[in-house]
C-alpha cells in the first residue's frame, strides 16, 4: 500500500496542474496571483478586494469528535468532501489551516489530508510553503527584541520586566525553551529576566493574522496587543512602543491567502495555522472569505474536536467572517468510538458493537453541541478497512435516533468518488434552514462566558479559578476587557481538562489556572489544566523516519 507522500508525489509528477489553470476554474486571472513557483500562489491585494465584493456562497464547517490514537481524519474528509461536491456539480472551494513543523516533526503529522484526499504539493505545504510561518516567527521575535531594547535604552514607558507578557516563539516543539533566563552577560547584554518560548502557532500574531480583514486592520490589531505592564500595573501596548507599522510590514505578504489544489484539482486556500487547543484553531478569515466569494460552496475545518475548534469557529471566527455556517459536518471513526468505549488500540480491528455503542456518547455530545447553534448537522463516518457492516449500520442508527444523517465515507481509499454519498447528504443539509444562535453574549461577564462553555459544551458542573486566575479577572475588569470573547486552552483529548478521561463525562470541574488577555486578537485565553503553549517532542518523533535523497526527493513525510 502506498504511503500518503507516495500517492501525492505520483500525482505531482503526472497530473498536477499549473496554479494558473486551477485559478482559472474559479475565474481568477494570472494578474490576480503572485506565483511561488509553478504550483503555489498568493492572491494580490487587488484580487482580495475584488473577491470581497462578490456574492458569497454557502459555508460548511467540518469538525470532529475528540482525537484519539485511533485516528479521525478530519482534514482528509474535508478535502474528499470538496472533491465529491465538485463531482456532483457543486462549485466548491476549500479553506484550510497551514501545517506547523511542531506536529510535522513530532507525532501528529501534517495537515494536508491523506490517501487519495490530499492537497498538493504536499511536501511544500507541510514544510516551508510560502514562508508565512517564518514571517510570523520573525515578526513575533522582532517585537520581543524591541521590548527588551526599550528597557535597555532607558525604559521610557516604565515597563516592569517581571510583568512582560510577550514571549518569543519558534515553530517546533522544544520543551527546553518553555522557561528561560535572558539578558545574562553584563550591562551591555540587556536586563536579566525570566522569559520563555511558545510555539509560533500560539503567538497572538498568528491569531491576528487569521482575524485581520486587511493591512489596515492588521496594523490596528497589532497596536492593541498588550505586551506587559508598568510598575504601577498599567497595560503597555505595541502602540505605546510605536512599532505596529514595523511589525505589520514584516507580515505584508503573509496576510495574503495561499492558493494550491487537491489531488483532483479542487482549488484550496491554505492559510494561517493556530492550534485549537491553545489558540482559536481556524484558518484565516481572508481565506474563508475568498472561498465564499469564488465558490458556490466553501468548506473549512476547525482544529481538533467540536468542543475546541468547533466552538471557537462559531463564537470567535464566525462573527469576524460575517458569515455563519450553513451546515456542519462532524467526522468520526468507528475505531475512535470503540476506543472511547474502552477498547485498546491493538484490538480496534475486532468487531465490538457493545464498545461502539458505549463510546458513541462522545459523538453524541458533539452532535448535541453543534445542534445547539441551530445549524444542520451531518456525521461523516471516515471508513477504515476493518469496519464491519454491523458496526456501520449501528452507528448510522444511533445517529438517526438523534435526527442526524450519518454517511459512510471512503475518501481516503477512493478520493472524491468515495465521498459522493456524503456530498449528497451535505448538499441536502445546505437546503435546510439555519438559525445560528451564539453560545453567549459578549457583554456577559467573563465568568459567565467561561461557565457557558464549560457547562454547555463540555458538560461540566463547576469552574474552579486559581488565585492567579482570580487576580487576572480583577485586572481584566479594571482595564475594561470584559467584553472580549473567550478562547479556551484545554486538552484536545477529553471534554474535561484531564486528557485521560474519555467518553462524555458529566458534572466535572474545569480548573482555570490563568487568563491571558489577547487584546489585539479580541479574546481572552483561558488556560486550563496542564495544557502547554510550547509542546514537547515524543520519545520517537516522526523526524526519525524522514529523509531526502541526492535528487531532493523526500521520504517518510507520512
Amino acid at each position: 500500500m502506498k504511503t500518503d507522500i507516495e500517492i501525492a508525489q505520483h500525482v505531482e509528477h503526472t497530473a498536477m496542474k499549473p496554479i494558473d489553470e486551477i485559478a482559472a476554474t474559479i475565474d481568477l486571472t494570472p494578474d490576480d496571483l503572485e506565483n511561488y513557483g509553478k504550483y503555489k500562489a498568493k492572491l494580490t491585494f487587488d484580487a482580495i478586494q475584488k473577491i470581497k465584493s462578490k456574492p458569497q456562497g454557502k459555508l460548511v464547517l467540518v469538525t470532529s469528535i475528540n482525537p484519539t490514537p485511533a485516528g479521525e481524519g478530519k482534514s482528509t474528509v474535508t478535502i474528499g468532501l470538496a472533491d465529491a461536491l465538485n463531482r456532483i456539480g457543486q462549485k466548491t472551494v476549500i479553506a484550510l489551516r497551514e501545517p506547523s513543523l511542531g506536529p510535522v516533526m513530532g507525532m501528529k503529522g501534517g495537515a494536508t489530508g491523506g490517501g487519495n484526499a490530499q492537497v498538493i504539493p504536499m511536501e511544500d505545504i507541510n514544510l516551508h510553503f510560502t514562508g508565512d510561518m517564518h514571517a510570523l516567527t520573525t515578526a513575533n521575535d522582532t517585537l520581543a527584541a524591541l521590548i527588551d531594547n526599550h528597557i535597555q535604552q532607558g525604559n521610557e514607558l516604565n515597563i516592569d520586566p517581571r510583568r512582560i507578557q510577550w514571549k518569543r516563539v519558534v515553530d517546533i516543539n522544544d520543551r527546553a525553551l518553555r522557561q528561560i533566563v535572558i539578558g545574562l552577560g553584563g550591562p551591555t547584554s540587556g536586563m536579566p529576566r525570566q522569559d520563555g518560548f511558545d510555539i509560533t502557532v500560539a503567538s497572538e500574531l498568528m491569531a491576528i493574522l487569521c482575524l485581520a480583514e486587511d493591512i489596515h486592520d492588521l496594523k490596528a490589531r497589532i497596536a492593541k496587543i498588550t505586551v506587559g505592564y508598568t510598575y504601577d500595573r498599567q497595560p503597555v501596548t505595541v502602540g505605546d512602543l510605536k512599532v505596529q507599522g514595523a511589525i505589520a510590514m514584516l507580515l505584508r505578504d503573509a496576510i495574503k491567502p495561499n492558493l494550491v489544489q487537491t489531488l483532483e484539482g479542487t482549488p484550496a486556500f491554505v492559510h494561517g495555522g493556530p492550534f485549537a487547543n491553545i489558540a482559536h484553531g481556524c484558518n484565516s478569515i481572508l481565506a474563508t472569505k475568498m472561498a465564499l466569494g469564488l465558490g458556490d460552496v466553501a468548506i473549512t475545518e476547525a482544529g481538533f474536536g467540536a468542543d475546541l475548534g468547533g466552538e471557537k469557529f462559531m463564537d470567535i471566527a464566525s462573527p469576524a467572517i460575517g458569515h455563519t455556517p450553513n451546515a456542519t459536518v462532524i467526522v468520526a471513526t468507528i475505531r475512535a468510538l470503540k476506543y472511547n468505549g474502552g477498547v485498546g488500540v491493538k484490538d480496534l480491528t475486532q468487531e465490538n458493537l457493545a464498545a461502539l455503542e458505549k463510546g458513541f456518547v462522545n459523538l453524541k455530545k458533539h452532535i448535541e453541541n453543534m445542534q445547539r447553534y441551530h445549524v444542520p448537522v451531518v456525521v461523516a463516518i471516515n471508513a477504515f478497512s476493518a469496519d464491519t457492516t454491523a458496526e456501520i449500520e449501528l452507528l448510522e442508527k444511533l445517529c438517526q435516533d438523534l435526527g442526524v444523517t450519518a454517511v459512510n465515507t471512503e475518501v481516503w481509499a477512493n478520493g472524491g468518488q468515495g465521498g459522493e454519498p456524503l456530498a449528497k447528504a451535505v448538499a441536502k443539509a445546505l437546503q435546510q434552514p439555519a438559525d445560528f444562535t451564539p453560545l453567549y453574549d459578549r457583554k456577559d461577564s467573563v465568568e459567565n462566558k467561561i461557565n457557558a462553555i464549560v457547562k454547555t459544551i463540555y458538560g461540566g458542573r463547576n469552574v474552579e479559578f486559581s488565585a492567579k486566575a482570580l487576580r487576572d479577572l480583577k485586572l481584566i475588569s479594571a482595564n475594561g476587557w470584559n467584553n472580549l470573547a473567550i478562547c479556551m486552552a484545554k486538552t484536545q483529548y477529553s471534554l474535561t481538562d484531564d486528557q485521560h478521561i474519555l467518553g462524555a463525562p458529566k458534572d466535572f470541574t474545569i480548573h482555570v489556572r490563568e487568563i491571558v488577555p489577547k487584546t489585539g486578537s479580541g479574546f481572552l485565553v483561558v488556560l486550563t489544566g496542564n495544557v502547554l503553549t510550547m509542546p514537547g517532542l515524543p520519545k520517537k518523533p516522526a523526524a526519525l523516519n524522514m529523509d531526502v535523497d541526492d535528487n531532493g526527493v523526500i521520504s517518510g513525510l507520512f
